[in-house]
């Protein structure tokens, strides 16, 4: 199935244009969808309907979604499931639990898949940490997420980086608690995370320089998930995280 599917963009910033590219290097069909957004004379059923026709018409079978953040990314979600297609979110998700609940009901009803691309959780260092420390009871996570640009997101760097350290988090140590997260855009690269337990360092990862192709193997796994296996990065999961990163930001000040 893998080697037929075709993908279809929404969206027309630096992220839709790097994935159109890396999309298209794996061999795969692209096309992109860039007038998403909702038009001054559109009612949101004409936009739900114009979106789920754009997409029905591209011949793709998975929506990449690499747009701003808002209330128009569920009605995206949902125009995609109604048009046929899987879906691939970007992080992080805001969405509230019962928005998700909904979304993942109608995708089970379709015999949809939503993923939240969370790319850094196919780094070998985290299934590794996966293997050996899951569910980290007594150990403590901490990470550093800088990013020498600007912000070109419009999202917190907290929410938008420090996602990323808390997914690993949620994905490889459940258990841990949190001993810091430090975030921030126009500051020296820096993208780090490690476990201790006790006085000691058990292991660090870094994000920054790893070389590997964590996305392709995302897509893989979007893609085997089609054929049934199993897809951990739901929007479930990304609500769970969602919960993770706002507990850590009402424990008080951060960076």
């Amino acid at each position: 199935m893998a080697e037929a599917l075709a993908y279809v963009i929404l969206g027309r910033g630096r992220w839709a244009q790097r994935m159109r590219s890396i999309i298209s290097g794996q061999g795969k069909s692209v096309v992109s969808i860039e007038g998403t957004r909702q038009l001054p004379f559109e009612t949101e059923s004409d936009h739900f309907e114009r979106l789920a026709a754009a997409m029905k018409n591209s011949g793709a079978q998975i929506a990449w979604l690499c747009v701003a953040l808002g209330h128009h990314v569920s009605l995206m979600i949902q125009a995609a499931i109604e048009a046929g297609l899987h879906v691939v979110v970007e992080k992080p998700w805001y969405g509230s639990s019962e928005e998700t609940r909904k979304l993942q009901s109608l995708a089970r009803a379709k015999g949809r898949v939503i993923a939240v691309h969370f790319e850094y959780l196919l780094l070998e260092e985290v299934e590794k940490w996966r293997v050996d420390f899951h569910p980290g009871v007594g150990c403590r996570l901490g990470g550093r997420f800088f990013l020498s640009r600007s912000d070109q997101s419009g999202i917190p760097a907290i929410d938008n980086l420090g996602c990323h350290l808390l997914a690993i988090r949620e994905y490889a140590v459940p258990s841990s608690s949190v001993s810091e997260i430090s975030c921030g855009y126009e500051l020296p690269d820096e993208r780090h995370v490690w476990i201790d337990k006790g006085n000691q360092r058990l292991s660090s990862i870094d994000l920054f320089t790893h070389g590997q192709p964590i996305i392709q193997r995302f897509m893989q796994k979007v893609e085997a998930a089609l054929d049934g296996a199993a897809f951990p990065f739901d929007l479930e999961f990304a609500v769970r995280v969602a919960g993770e990163l706002d507990a850590f930001k009402n424990r008080g000040p951060h960076k």
